[in-house]
């Protein structure tokens, strides 16, 4: 029997196991968690790899940045540079990085991106603050950076919020970075992000709001820029000022924390009021009529896309100064006409009827400055039927409106007038303090007109009025109506006559004349305005007293067709109607053509084409287009300046000669169509000529007595002395001067008539042109 096993304690002596080291289990901790980081790194990046692989293609290519070309404003200057009409789909105009100023840049920075000038396209440190907030506090903020909101803004990515977006604006940011430099970005961001109102980039923003270059804005006003970004339709201040206000002390407060302005600036900053200087829809243009010509050939031209994104500059010829006096003188003339004829007409528009409140009832006039003599609506509060008087309101003003401000209406209360709540117009005759004082009834004329200056030696338009009102009406009553020219159009004849050998003292007998028309038409008798006959009377006499009896003749001398063939040489178009009525002026002609043709008088007998455009360039300043004067030579020399002073008898003693009272070289001649449909007075000095028309749109009478000396002269010299004051000498006039084979002969009425020498009266005492008597001399 074998022996049993050994007990336990027999077996050999093992060591027992050692304690736990306790940096060796974090190293092997570590190393597993860097073995498993490493992995996810990898996987990480091998995935972010196939990512940017997967959407690189579908990108745009950055280097078109290269050639970045944002749609920009066509702007039209006239010729003292001020703008005058502007025309594009986004308001833009691009600046340089350092035409931003440093308030506004830094402004942008702390609120948009305070580590732009650090990251390299993407925000590591803000991606992660913003998904710890969406996922711990639900709160959804942006983390993106200037050069993502540029990439979103600049390439088509499109702005949902999708992962897709967000890794292709990630990767064109990163592109941007690696190719511009800091400053290059900033400046392609600042031009290129929209502030609302149609504003797009810093420079139209800070006119928009402040009527400020962007290099001149206050540290509050850059302020209030920058606050804009972030939702421009909700934080304009023109749409909610107290949410702008907040924001805009919100980005001063940024700005001190990033260390742009210290405390006591932002505390300085944050206290001052939010003050707007700008206005939220574009300035009206001076001459609508003027620009809205030039838009359509510009379009015809060279499209619409290059006239609304292109941001063309053309060089205009108007003068602000004689278009502000065409402007106002059109206004106040057609105003007189219509109380003259119309009455007052009672208003069109009632507020309450419109279910408008008359203490919140405001309208864009009022957020405009008014000037004592400015025309602006009103809206009636009360009316007083004890002293039969009404009060008014503009913008937060009230004024009372007495019996005196309406006594050309001819009523003795304004019950008879108005109600509470219509809109009507009043002058501001007097302010106080900035505020309307006395007032005076107006209302909108129903009768139309328009005036054109045009430079005598260059044909250069400087001023363009088409109708009373462009938001009334957009036909241009100067460039495409097309109106009976009545007596205006005989100078062309008489010129014709001079050139035929006539004399101003060549006499014609003023009686009555019937001449055939036609087989089985009645005979065409003509008669004088007014109805009277004088007997032998002078050229000179029948042009300054606009007798029909020998304009008739004389174109039945000369022979209808000849005198409308040599129409054209004025510039009137070829088609006259060959017929003896042409002698009181019935063929048609736009006021542009009219007055062109009279250039030709002053101008030694070369009409110069008109013009409105001296030059267009692109945004570059590449020339494309330039227009010079072309001269047309329409008659001699010395058949013009014999026409000149035969016109200037029609000032002096004619039909015109209430415009004698200018004191001034002046020439020209009134024209009135039957029954009293058509107004003209087309009249010059020796550098412009100016034309007048007055009528309605319809063919109907403007109303007995509505001539062209009493409805379209007043215009004419209301606007001529603006222009004489502005643009003249009183010291030194300018003269109309006369070739060398001109004599001067003073008649037997005293009048100093001039001559074409060889065609003088036989025996007459006669001074050479060197002399030129300065005014001809008028017998009492």
């Amino acid at each position: 029997m074998s022996e049993p096993d050994a007990p336990p304690d027999t077996l050999p002596d093992t060591p027992p196991d050692p304690p736990p080291n306790p940096k060796g289990v974090a190293f092997r901790i570590a190393q597993q968690a860097g073995l498993v980081a490493l992995f996810v790194a990898t996987a990480l990046a091998g995935t972010l790899s196939g990512v940017l692989y997967a959407y690189a293609d579908d990108l745009p290519q950055i280097s078109a940045l290269d050639d970045y070309k944002p749609n920009t404003i066509t702007r039209l200057l006239a010729r003292n540079g001020q703008v005058i009409g502007e025309f594009a789909t986004e308001r833009r105009v691009v600046i340089a990085y350092d035409a931003i100023g440093p308030s506004l840049r830094n402004a942008i920075i702390a609120t948009e991106d305070a580590g732009f000038n650090q990251h390299f396209g993407l925000s590591v440190s803000r991606i992660l603050v913003t998904l710890l907030k969406d996922v711990l506090l639900g709160e959804r903020a942006g983390a993106s950076t200037v050069t993502q909101q540029l990439a979103r803004n600049l390439f088509p990515i499109g702005f949902e919020k999708t992962v897709e977006r967000k890794v292709k604006e990630a990767i064109l940011a990163m592109q941007i970075e690696k190719r511009y430099t800091k400053r290059e970005i900033f400046a392609l961001y600042a031009n290129q992000i929209y502030f609302g109102h149609g504003a797009y980039g810093v420079e139209a923003a800070a006119h928009l709001y402040f009527d400020k270059q962007a290099g001149d804005l206050a540290t509050e006003e850059a302020a209030t820029i920058a606050a804009i970004i972030q939702a421009p339709e909700r934080l304009s201040p023109f749409v909610d000022p107290r949410r702008a206000l907040g924001r805009r002390n919100y980005v001063i407060q940024r700005m001190a924390a990033e260390g742009y302005i210290s405390d006591e600036e932002a505390r300085e900053a944050d206290a001052r009021p939010l003050v707007l200087q700008g206005q939220q829809t574009p300035e009206r243009s001076i001459a609508p009529y003027f620009v809205e010509d030039i838009r359509k050939v510009l379009e015809q031209t060279y499209g619409a896309k290059a006239l609304y994104e292109a941001g063309l500059s053309v060089q205009t010829t108007l003068d602000p100064v004689l278009q502000e006096a065409a402007n106002v003188a059109v206004d106040r003339g057609l105003r007189r006409i219509d109380k003259r004829r119309s009455g007052y007409r009672r208003p069109t528009r009632n507020v309450l009827v419109e279910k408008r409140t008359l203490e919140t009832f405001t309208t864009d006039r009022w957020s405009r400055p008014i000037l004592a003599g400015d025309v602006v609506p009103a809206l009636v509060v009360s009316v007083t039927s004890g002293n039969g008087a009404a009060r008014v309101r503009i913008g937060t003003h009230e004024i009372d409106l007495p019996r005196t401000a309406f006594a050309w209406t001819r009523k003795m209360s304004a019950a008879d007038l108005v109600t509470v709540g219509d809109l009507i117009e009043v002058e501001v005759r007097t302010l106080q303090g900035g505020v309307p004082r006395t007032l005076a009834l107006e209302q909108a004329p129903i009768v139309e007109a328009s005036l054109l200056a045009i430079d005598n030696r260059t044909g250069q338009i400087l001023a363009m009025v088409g109708g009373f009102s462009f938001d009334r009406s957009k036909f241009n009553r100067a460039t495409q109506a097309h109106r009976q020219m009545g007596s205006a159009f005989k100078p062309i004849i008489y010129t014709a006559a001079i050139d035929r050998g006539y004399t101003p003292v060549s006499t014609f007998v003023d009686e009555p004349v019937s001449y055939e028309a036609g087989p089985n038409q009645p005979l065409y008798q003509p008669l004088n305005y007014d109805r009277k006959f004088e007997g032998v009377v002078t050229l000179r006499h029948a042009l300054e007293d606009s007798r029909n009896i020998p304009a008739v003749k004389v174109v039945a001398e000369l022979g209808p067709r000849n005198v409308a063939q040599y129409a054209t040489r004025f510039g009137f178009p070829a088609n006259l109607p060959p017929f003896l009525s042409l002698a009181l002026g019935s063929a048609e002609a736009t006021l542009v053509e009219v007055t062109s043709a009279y250039t030709a008088f002053p101008n030694q007998g070369v009409r110069m084409a008109p013009y409105a455009v001296e030059s267009i360039a692109d945004r570059e300043g590449n020339v494309l287009q330039e227009n010079r004067p072309e001269p047309r030579e329409a008659v001699r020399a010395d058949t013009a300046f014999v026409m000149t002073n035969l016109l200037r008898g029609v000032v002096q003693r004619g039909t015109a000669a209430a415009a004698a009272s200018l004191d001034w070289p002046l020439a020209g001649k009134t024209g009135t169509m039957d029954e009293y449909t058509d107004a003209w007075f087309v009249g010059f000095d020796p550098n412009i000529t100016v034309g007048v028309w007055v009528g309605y749109d319809e063919k109907k009478p403007l109303g007995r007595g509505e001539t062209g000396a009493q409805a379209a002269l007043p215009i004419w010299m209301d606007f001529m002395k603006v222009y004489i004051d502005k643009r003249g000498d009183r010291k030194n006039p300018p003269r109309f001067e006369a070739p060398g084979n001109i004599v001067f002969t003073t008649l037997d009425s005293g009048i100093a008539e001039a001559f074409i020498n060889g065609t003088q009266p036989q025996g007459a005492v006669i001074t050479p042109a060197t002399v030129t008597p300065a005014v001809t001399q008028v017998s009492q």
